[in-house]
């Protein structure tokens, strides 16, 4: 069992647990990932790790409730326990001195974008760091990423914090000014397309973290398969930073809605579930 010795809400959709871990909190790196099970009959849904200490012997984990298992963690509370905690996964992200380097996180994947911006400010890169929520309310760790770089922007989709528009305008017009050497883009499918899209033009080398349905996170199941530079990768091994100039993100765009009726029927409570069946509607 994994003790949850901390919860914080970020938001009214975004939750951050402490968990006691401390095999995982010895031995995690930037970009690793593990794989989450509430209780013996849950799912498995993997979760980027924010944070360690391994003094402590504890992983951070920033949770959005959107499914039927994050929305099940998110009511957990500081005292609760978790069955499952399997990890560190997942191979660590790139990091190396660039120069000038633009991090660019989306929504929650800012919360990914955390230890990976932190390891390139300790290897002295200069960081220009943009984050991006279609709201305020969803804009999470500003004063953290604020304390790491050298300039930060924040934009929303409907200008209620920081600059009205997409993460992308933002990004333009740092790659329009030149200087920016490498480019770590974590958030929404569309979102790390649109930003490969742009930094393939600029000729900038881009790093994206692909969230990919994943089983058993140790490429057993084959069910997070990317296309990368025309040949096929598991995310989970072999990734989940690859170039983001050569990932087929449409193929991953349309896998990963493959199961979407299935989630959100598992999502509806099961008497629901049945009245439906019984009457022969679709939930």
């Amino acid at each position: 069992m994994f003790p949850i010795l901390e919860k914080t809400e970020l938001s009214s959709t975004v939750s951050k647990f402490v968990i006691g871990a401390p095999h995982i909190a010895r031995k995690r790196q930037p970009g690793n990932f593990i794989m989450l099970r509430l209780d013996e009959t849950g799912e498995r849904i993997p979760l980027t790790i924010v944070d360690g200490d391994a003094g402590r012997g504890t992983i951070t984990l920033i949770v959005q409730a959107i499914g039927k298992t994050t929305k099940a963690l998110c009511r957990k509370r500081k005292g609760d326990v978790i069955t499952d905690v399997v990890g560190p996964l997942g191979n660590p992200t790139p990091l190396e001195y660039h120069g000038n380097v633009a991090c660019v996180g989306g929504g929650v994947g800012t919360a990914e974008l955390l230890p990976i911006a932190r390891g390139l400010k300790e290897l002295g890169n200069r960081l220009g760091t943009i984050i991006g929520a279609r709201t305020k309310d969803l804009v999470i760790l500003e004063g953290e990423m604020s304390g790491i770089s050298d300039w930060l922007y924040v934009t929303t989709d409907d200008g209620s914090c920081g600059r009205k528009g997409f993460v992308t305008d933002q990004l333009k017009e740092l790659l329009e000014g030149g200087g920016i050497d490498a480019v770590y883009a974590i958030g929404p499918l569309p979102m790390m397309k649109a930003v490969s899209h742009l930094t393939k033009h600029f000729g900038v080398k881009t790093y994206v973290s692909l969230n990919a349905i994943m089983v058993d996170g140790t490429g057993m199941c084959g069910g997070c398969r990317v296309t990368v530079g025309g040949e096929m990768k598991f995310a989970c091994v072999d990734g989940p930073e690859f170039n983001g100039h050569d990932v087929d993100f449409d193929e991953l765009m349309m896998r990963n809605r493959t199961y979407a009726d299935m989630e959100s029927a598992a999502d509806v409570p099961l008497h629901v579930r049945q009245d439906a069946i019984l009457s022969n509607k679709k939930i």
